[in-house]
């Protein structure tokens, strides 16, 4: 039976040894990698968009917006699309990639796209890092983006059938620790160059370095099992589970439950999105395909990344401080995913997604509030700065929340969740809607904050309030459960089980 048609199985789902081998340690920390570079591009942006010279050179026009500032447009002082689109256009080429990528992943496997992807992202930071305009500066984003879109996809599928299950939680979660490591080095980095009237150039080209260690890593890794199964070639899949797994492991009985896995996606005729899209069996995949990444995206959390240091001015720190203010954001960020790495899979997702959750509602709230009250509905009004102080702690706060649930978790639960004959689409889907949202909220964010105001941090409030209660409904729980077992959460889910029927009972890996 092909597709997303699963079987229960009446035992506990099959584990076929191995422990956490030195190869699959490294082997999942250079695919993990590729999300340093995408972390500094995300923490990079927003700094050098708050430094003077670099302002001077390319938008010339938000300065003197600056130095006009009068009382009551406290708001509005960034709002520039020129200056938006700067950031925005990485997420155009991210999604336009994303949507090619799931083709080519299949077609030429996880190691030849992280390898396709360190060359994009090398020549993207010798664009902007060389740039003498603003459509350089465009170009050299946009190929940061095709490379961010490649890796995105094919990293975390990358960890997630290399690692054993009872690893695969916090092994995946490495991905948006070294993401948000970038983003944390990005700001120190800022800081440190924003003295000089070069700096800006120099923490734009050092996003090269990672992208050479990643390309160089990739050229010593191995593919994994399913990717090789899936292109015929099993005897390369038995030496590379034998190499991860270790001799421990029974590597045999595993390489038979992906081969049978992967035989039943071949014996569907059609394609893989016409059945995610019209088949009932995979409607719970096709939901999460598209709530996870638009979720993840209205946290506000993406774009308070890019945008911090523009926010803290905002509330009336100076360029210095506010970049401090990013530097202290990201390190609260990475001691989060931190703290998520050491009990995602001793306490599961969804209780970080509860916890984490309601945190961010609280934070928010706060920050609106105080903003309200201190700036005015209309900007009118100078922040004090014990006021200012709070919104940095709230939004430090915020942050954490984020890095305990939503921030690993989305990509942990799209990794883990879809049959091996959509496993690529569902990460192509995941990886593309994000990206189109970031670009829509990257570019959209400085003039929301400029009408919406304050009410901007209630508006992210109430949508973290719908995801969380979503999430307490909706996912089921997939801590330790195997790939190839996975579909038996969703015959056992609640609500999902009347769309996933258990058929045949012989079949226990068909997923």
């Amino acid at each position: 039976m092909a597709g997303g048609m699963v079987v229960a199985t009446d035992g506990p789902a099959a584990d076929y040894g191995g422990g956490l081998t030195f190869s699959v340690f490294i082997t999942c920390l250079v695919a993990a990698s590729g999300g340093l570079i995408f972390g500094y591009d995300i923490g990079i942006s927003g700094g050098v968009s708050a430094m003077e010279p670099f302002l001077r050179r390319f938008f010339p026009h938000v300065l003197k917006r600056m130095a006009e500032a009068k009382q009551g447009n406290e708001y509005c002082i960034y709002d520039s699309q020129a200056l938006a689109a700067f950031t925005s256009s990485l997420y155009v080429a991210a999604a336009v990639a994303s949507l090619v990528a799931s083709r080519v992943t299949r077609a030429l496997g996880r190691q030849a796209i992280m390898l396709i992807g360190g060359a994009l992202f090398f020549a993207g930071a010798a664009f902007t890092g060389a740039a003498v305009n603003i459509a350089m500066l465009i170009v050299g984003r946009m190929l940061l983006g095709l490379g961010v879109g490649f890796t995105n996809q094919a990293a975390p599928l990358f960890v997630a059938e290399m690692a054993p299950p009872r690893w695969r939680g916090a092994l995946t979660a490495g991905i948006p620790f070294f993401l948000t490591l970038g983003a944390l080095i990005a700001n120190l980095i800022n800081y440190a160059t924003a003295r000089v009237s070069w700096g800006w150039r120099v923490s734009l080209a050092l996003a090269g370095a990672p992208a050479a260690v990643m390309f160089v890593g990739a050229l010593f890794l191995t593919d994994t099992p399913s990717s090789l199964v899936v292109r015929g070639r099993l005897a390369r899949a038995r030496a590379a589970l034998l190499r991860v797994r270790g001799p421990s492991a029974d590597v045999d009985a595993e390489l038979r439950e992906i081969s049978r896995a992967v035989e039943a996606a071949r014996q569907s005729e059609d394609g893989a999105f016409r059945r995610m899209a019209t088949r009932r069996d995979y409607r719970p995949h096709l939901v999460f395909a598209v709530a996870v990444p638009v979720f993840t995206q209205l946290t506000g959390v993406i774009v308070l990344a890019f945008f911090a240091p523009l926010v803290f001015r905002t509330v009336g720190f100076g360029s210095n401080a506010a970049l401090m203010g990013a530097v202290i954001l990201g390190a609260v960020n990475l001691g989060s995913l931190l703290l998520s790495t050491l009990v995602i899979d001793r306490y599961g997702r969804k209780v970080l997604f509860m916890v984490g959750g309601i945190q961010m509602i609280i934070c928010q709230v706060g920050i609106s509030w105080i903003m309200g009250a201190q700036l005015g509905k209309s900007g009118e009004a100078a922040m004090a700065r014990p006021y200012a102080v709070a919104v940095v702690v709230l939004t430090c706060l915020h942050s954490a929340g984020f890095g305990v649930s939503w921030e690993p978790l989305a990509w942990v639960v799209p990794s883990e969740i879809y049959p091996v004959d959509i496993r690529s689409l569902g990460q192509a889907m995941n990886v593309s809607i994000s990206m189109g949202l970031a670009f829509v909220q990257t570019q959209t964010f400085l003039a929301m904050l400029c009408r919406f105001k304050y009410a901007t941090f209630a508006y992210y409030a109430a949508w973290v309030a719908v995801m969380t209660v979503f999430v307490a409904l909706f996912l089921p729980e997939t801590k330790g459960v195997p790939l190839e077992s996975m579909g038996e959460v969703w015959v056992k889910h609640w609500y999902w089980k009347r769309f996933v029927p258990e058929q045949g009972k012989r079949d226990a890996a068909v997923n």
